[in-house]
């Protein structure tokens, strides 16, 4: 299996993606326009259940520091712009997602 995640800023959508099968589609919130969501490629480096504060019941980082996908204690913000650049998931479904990526996914990240 070839799977990677695709990451649409303007769409606020995560995809996951089997070569070039999509499996499945999950809403996201994403950075404001102070604190973007960076674009480019990335890989999952590691993660962390029950991380405490904000992040909800899962955080998996990026390997840029600083940035990662995670669940959120304020479910009312997915689909927004509202976040510090992270991209943030219902826990729910970050823990789907976490559950079938190992690390060193790919996560590509556009506008």
């Amino acid at each position: 299996m070839t799977l990677w995640i695709d990451v649409s800023v303007k769409k606020r959508q995560l995809k996951l993606y089997n070569a070039s099968v999509l499996l499945k589609t999950y809403p996201i919130a994403v950075g404001k326009i102070l604190t973007p969501t960076p674009t480019g490629n990335y890989i999952i480096i590691n993660k962390e259940v029950d991380p405490g504060g904000p992040f909800g019941a899962l955080w998996m980082s990026l390997s840029k520091p600083h940035y990662g996908i995670h669940g959120t204690n304020d479910p009312s913000s997915i689909g927004k712009e509202v976040s510090h650049g992270c991209i943030r998931m219902h826990n729910k479904d970050v823990l789907e997602l976490s559950s079938m990526v190992p690390t060193s996914t790919n996560v590509y990240i556009h506008p």
